[in-house]
């Protein structure tokens, strides 16, 4: 937790010059601006000193000239949702938060081009509905739905369940608007597909959270609607077993396989003891549980007869254990619900230590097997909570203490022993080629880590565009690159 800082008020007289810079909300009072100042773990707290709500792209160009005219940092911030303190403020009390949640408007739907242009305050869940009132579908799909917007999605480049089939933020956005450090505005929302004309600007500011400039619209890919979705879980032995089964799924299912998530028995036990009207989803335990979600474009029954038939092979094969196919509605939304509860539960638990990470898809089983081996000899008694996007490379590689350690009375034990578990698991993920943030950003969680695995050139090169793109230094200071000595 950062410490707080001392008072630093701003002069009145600036207030007024920003308040009249723009028009929207601006908000003074430090228990006003408590929501925006502490990030959704509460892991981190800052200070501002103020926060601008803009009510257009035009205001938001406004608020960043005021503060590059003063050399006053700017944090760019959608709906806090965060899991990297990639949004919240420093402790000095010398920055402005700039919350983009009343850029909320979907400005248009194209259903020939397929696509969408909404603003960055817009919910994710609220892009959703809007392209299903299109009968379309925007594939992002996040637990944070209600809460996350589109410019954070964007500016962190988030991935969810669904990057197996339809890519992550990246891949679904044509063009964007943009205000830049100079508090310009820069407009590349051009729905084009092909657009070979230059430096690809979209993707820089894509998963950049916010250090070079504030995503303030986007175009989005929309698909259509798929005929059915069939959701299935199946029981395998370990990690290899499901990539094999992943295998399978790929031949047998092709581009319709949509999710493929990884879910150990440890995850189902929290869940169920946390949510006492779910339940596991098999008789038998078994050390790991995949989800599997087709979306098909011919019928129903089309799906289910080849999940059927998938499911069908890959036990006679021994690959799978057991299985169920959800036959309703209800029944694969409880099968979601087994999946998107885990973090909730493992919280409930207590103090946990979360690790995303990416490794090549078929490094996955040898990373848990040597790794979870490499932990337990090191913190004999150590829990692992591993699900996530086995699809994809993508696993919550998370940690929880010895089940005879969960009280308040061992959280400074348990948390003392993060900086050795993050260098051994993410040594680990070196090891194997992999990413220490798959998803959730560098923002001030991973910032110096990320230093230790990036080369000289790599990281030199990052430098020359930050100083290109913020030549001042004010956009989201203190996130993604380390500071320079």
């Amino acid at each position: 937790m950062q410490a707080a800082a001392p008072d630093v008020p701003m002069p009145s007289a600036d207030f007024d010059s920003l308040r009249a810079s723009y028009s929207g909300r601006l908000i003074t009072e430090a228990d006003d601006q408590e929501p925006f100042v502490v990030d959704w773990r509460r892991r981190y707290r800052g200070r501002v000193l103020a926060v601008a709500q803009p009510d257009s792209v035009e205001d938001v160009a406004a608020v960043v000239r005021w503060c590059a005219e003063r050399r006053v940092a700017v944090v760019p911030q959608g709906g806090n949702t965060g899991l990297s303190g990639g949004a919240t403020p420093d402790d000095s009390g010398r920055t402005v938060l700039l919350s983009l949640t009343r850029l909320n408007k979907v400005r248009t739907i194209d259903t020939v081009n397929n696509s969408i242009i909404v603003e960055a305050g817009c919910t994710l869940d609220a892009v959703r509905e809007a392209a299903a009132g299109a009968q379309r579908l925007f594939p992002l799909s996040l637990p944070s739905g209600g809460s996350c917007t589109i410019g954070g999605n964007l500016s962190t480049n988030a991935g969810g369940v669904a990057v197996l089939r339809y890519g992550n933020a990246r891949e679904l956005c044509l063009g964007l608007e943009v205000v830049t450090a100079e508090g310009e505005i820069w407009n590349g929302l051009r729905g084009l597909r092909k657009d070979n004309t230059g430096y690809d600007l979209r993707d820089l500011y894509i998963g950049s959270e916010g250090t070079l400039g504030v995503i303030t619209a986007a175009t989005l890919k929309l698909y259509p609607q798929p005929a059915a979705q069939i959701t299935a879980l199946a029981a395998v032995e370990n990690p290899q077993a499901a990539l094999k089964l992943l295998e399978m799924a790929q031949r047998s299912l092709g581009s319709s396989l949509t999710a493929f998530e990884l879910i150990s028995d440890l995850c189902l036990e929290l869940v169920v003891r946390y949510y006492p009207d779910k339940q596991k989803p098999f008789a038998q335990p078994s050390p790991y549980v995949v989800l599997l979600e087709t979306s098909d474009s011919e019928s129903e029954a089309h799906a289910n007869a080849v999940f059927e038939s998938l499911m069908e092979a890959a036990i006679e094969a021994g690959v799978v254990t057991d299985a169920v196919v959800a036959q309703s509605i209800a029944q694969s939304q409880g099968m979601w619900q087994l999946r998107e509860l885990i973090s909730e539960a493992q919280s409930l638990e207590g103090k946990n230590i979360k690790h995303d990470i990416a490794v090549p898809i078929s490094s996955i089983g040898n990373f848990v097997e040597q790794t979870n081996a490499a932990i337990e000899k090191a913190f004999p008694g150590i829990r692992m909570v591993v699900f996530g996007h086995l699809g994809d490379g993508n696993l919550h590689y998370n940690v929880s203490p010895p089940a005879d350690r969960t009280g308040p009375e061992h959280e400074d034990w348990f948390l003392g022993l993060q900086p050795a578990l993050n260098l051994l698991v993410h040594d680990a993920v070196a090891a194997f080629d992999g990413s220490i943030s798959a998803e959730h950003g560098l923002g001030q969680l991973r910032r110096d880590e990320a230093a230790r695995y990036k080369s000289p050139v790599e990281t030199a090169l990052m430098r020359r565009l930050k100083s290109a793109f913020d030549p001042l230094g004010i956009m989201n200071p203190g996130k993604f690159l380390s500071p320079e000595n």
